[in-house]
């Protein structure tokens, strides 16, 4: 156990300090306690917490927010996406570490930090605001396994729900439609009915390509970094096969003629990686703006909105949950329901109808 012992002091009088052995076995010694009792219940704390293995060692807990968030940036550089990373980094450059890099891991409440992120929300996006916190928060968990607070001050703070995205699909004609119109007619379809990412399509190389069995490797996954291509790992960093419909046979079989291994499928005219263009003038809105000068069902839609249609032309075929998740590479079916949902609702009738008709043919055995 440790002890209570008292002290003067010029200004203040009598004043009580607190000695005892932390879990290292050296001398812990926190002071400038006006009543004794005070002192005496500042030490059964530490001696409960000792007991039961919370103890933080004060000076482990005033390391400032500044000097963690440098090094756990540096581990997760090679964790995400160059993508990913570019926004995790100017997150943390512009939001987090202005307001809280002179903090110390110790000093920050729950109360200041859902403050902080309700007057982020006020002027920010969602997506701004969720990975402000969530990064402060990763920080914080790290602060914890070295031993620094006990709790994440940042964990559990609800912020503003996200508005639902009004998804945008197309119709096997007007993906025909549109394929007509644009200048890389095979890369429409191809999006629109595999699902996958622009940046994933557009490193794809011949090699990734299984003509015999119709299935395609994605393991890379380009992405644009301040204007700058990136080629690295495709978002989860778990590589997947996805499968084409025969009616891509030929225009598969065309791309991949004479080309090597490593070829690109998809180039830019200078050889680079293939881009859409700017969302104004580029190729992919040019054939958007001419489909809709001659379809007045036609929709404004981006080259990511052609992964939205693979998931609803492959639902309304009859692809179950486990299918699509795997199609589009989502961490989880959960992400999946999440966002298609809305598309699952003749579902619910089958289900009500099932228990109807099985109702239905139970009860004449009551009635005899």
């Amino acid at each position: 156990m440790g002890t209570v012992k008292a002290y003067s002091t010029k200004t203040k009088g009598r004043m009580y300090e607190v000695w005892y052995t932390k879990p290292d076995g050296t001398r812990g010694h926190d002071r400038g306690f006006k009543l004794k009792r005070d002192a005496e219940a500042h030490l059964a704390t530490v001696e409960v917490a000792k007991l039961r293995g919370s103890y933080v060692d004060p000076a482990d807990s005033k390391i400032r927010i500044s000097e963690l968030g440098a090094e756990w940036l540096a581990r997760h550089q090679t964790k995400v996406t160059p993508s990913t990373y570019h926004s995790l980094e100017s997150t943390y450059r512009i939001w987090v570490l202005p307001r809280w890099g002179r903090y110390s891991v110790g000093a920050i409440t729950r109360r200041d930090l859902a403050d902080w992120l309700t007057e982020l929300g006020e002027s920010r996006s969602h997506t701004t605001v969720s990975r402000a916190r969530d990064l402060l928060g990763g920080i914080l968990d790290d602060a914890i396994e070295d031993g620094r607070i006990i709790k994440n001050a940042a964990r559990g703070i609800t912020i503003k729900r996200k508005p639902l995205p009004e998804e945008t699909y197309l119709t096997h004609r007007q993906i025909e439609q549109l394929a007509r119109a644009s200048r890389y007619p095979t890369l429409v379809r191809f999006l629109a009915y595999t699902g996958l990412r622009w940046g994933e399509a557009t490193a794809l190389r011949v090699k990734n390509i299984d003509t015999a069995k119709r299935r395609i490797l994605i393991r890379e996954a380009v992405s644009e970094v301040n204007g700058k291509h990136v080629l690295g790992s495709v978002k989860s960093h778990e590589s997947r096969v996805v499968a084409y419909p025969d009616f891509l046979d030929t225009e598969v079989a065309m791309l991949v003629s004479g080309k090597t291994a490593g070829d690109r499928l998809w180039n830019s005219p200078d050889g680079g990686f293939l881009r859409p263009g700017n969302s104004v003038n580029g190729w992919f809105q040019a054939a958007v703006k001419r489909c809709r000068s001659a379809d007045s069902g036609m929709v404004r839609i981006t080259p990511h909105d052609l992964r939205h249609t693979a998931a609803s032309l492959a639902i309304s075929a009859g692809a179950n949950v486990k299918v699509i998740q795997r199609m589009l590479g989502h961490k989880s079916a959960k992400v999946t329901l999440d966002t298609y949902a809305a598309l699952f609702p003749d579902d619910l009738d089958n289900v009500t109808q099932a228990l109807s008709q099985q109702r239905a043919e139970q009860r004449r055995s009551w009635d005899e």
